[in-house]
């Protein structure tokens, strides 16, 4: 007599991929050994397919997921720039063209500047280190209180931990696009709970140029939040002159001309 279980007795939702005649086996089969035939193998394999949960769980710990999964994009424009602050068409124009000079001289010398060896006081921090990318790029004074004070004579030399470090092509070269996406993320943060600085202008430009295109949704959406707060923060410049203003223009042009987010651009003064 063959051993049949009950839970064989499975209704097929799929075609089978290769017809399997009824296996014949006696009563010695005992599927908790190796097969000895290829029927046995082929009612093993039925078994172990009968026994499988309708349903599984899988069990997931969230400390291993990316702190971010769900990816935003909002579609909402730029607030439109104030009387007289808006840059030309021309000037538009102008600063994609050097910008796209810049990124092709970026991926050209690439190899020869990640070869560069960094100066002793120079260390990068980890992909994933937030805080010590913010005050590598902005400095320990600004992450720490907001504003720079004036530097004293104390000592002499530039103290880079204190200011920091400049965007140097030996520098930017060595970080890959999960880093400049992930570094791009940190400033924008950051960015979008206080005012535009130059040392965060510099990186901001310095990121974009090393951003490949296409762009992943990920740095769509940052990209977009960074024109957005652009133009937010210009709202709030008294002076159509103050050294902000073209900096802002800068980078609301580059997302929106260079990046193709045209629903971003400014309308040409």
């Amino acid at each position: 007599m063959a051993w049949v279980p009950a839970e064989s007795v499975v209704e097929e939702l799929m075609p089978r991929l290769l017809p399997v005649e009824p296996c014949d086996l006696t009563e010695c089969f005992d599927p908790s050994v190796p097969p000895r035939t290829p029927q046995e193998y082929l009612r093993r394999v039925q078994l172990e397919a009968a026994q499988c949960p309708d349903v599984v769980v899988a069990q997931i710990d969230p400390k291993k997921l990316k702190r971010k999964q769900t990816v935003n994009v909002s579609l909402s424009g730029c607030q439109p720039a104030p009387e007289g602050y808006s840059p030309t068409l021309r000037w538009q124009q102008q600063q994609v063209a050097q910008f796209s000079a810049v990124r092709q001289s970026v991926n050209k010398h690439r190899s020869h500047w990640k070869s560069q060896q960094l100066d002793s006081n120079v260390t990068m921090p980890k992909s994933e280190d937030e805080d010590g990318w913010k005050k590598f790029c902005l400095g320990e004074r600004l992450c720490s209180e907001g504003t720079v004070e004036p530097a004293t004579n104390e000592s002499p030399g530039i103290d880079y931990v204190q200011i920091g470090f400049p965007p140097l092509l030996s520098i930017v070269s060595r970080m890959n696009q999960a880093t400049v996406t992930s570094v791009l993320e940190y400033l924008s943060n950051w960015f979008g709970e206080r005012d535009f600085t130059p040392e965060l202008g510099r990186w901001l430009y310095a990121l974009l140029a090393c951003l490949e295109k296409p762009l992943l949704p990920e740095a769509h959406s940052l990209i977009r939040q960074l024109a957005r707060r652009c133009s937010e923060v210009r709202l709030l410049v008294d002076n159509k002159d103050d050294e902000r203003v073209p900096a802002l223009n800068l980078l609301i042009c580059l997302v929106s001309r260079y990046f193709d987010q045209r629903d971003l651009a400014d309308e040409p003064s």
